[in-house]
């Protein structure tokens, strides 16, 4: 959906977007890999209008912040 602009769910066009954010005490669109609210990676969202599927994105500079956390662990 964020790069198509396009449901593959149902074929709709109708997408919301939610940015990412992180708010006081953790809180908003994120995932924590430390302890602090300053080690916290913005996860935006694009929501179907139509069905409702969503789909989440964290930003490509953030990644590598993800793989260095010792919270994150890699997939075998």
């Amino acid at each position: 959906m964020k790069y198509t602009k396009k449901c593959p769910k149902c074929g709709s066009t109708d997408i919301l977007y939610a940015k990412g954010y992180t708010g006081s005490y953790g809180s908003g669109n994120n995932i924590m890999y430390g302890a602090t609210i300053f080690s916290a990676v913005d996860v935006d969202r694009y929501i179907c209008g139509n069905c409702g599927y969503v789909e989440h994105f964290v930003r490509t500079g953030d990644i590598e912040r993800l793989r260095k956390s010792k919270k994150i662990k890699q997939v075998e």
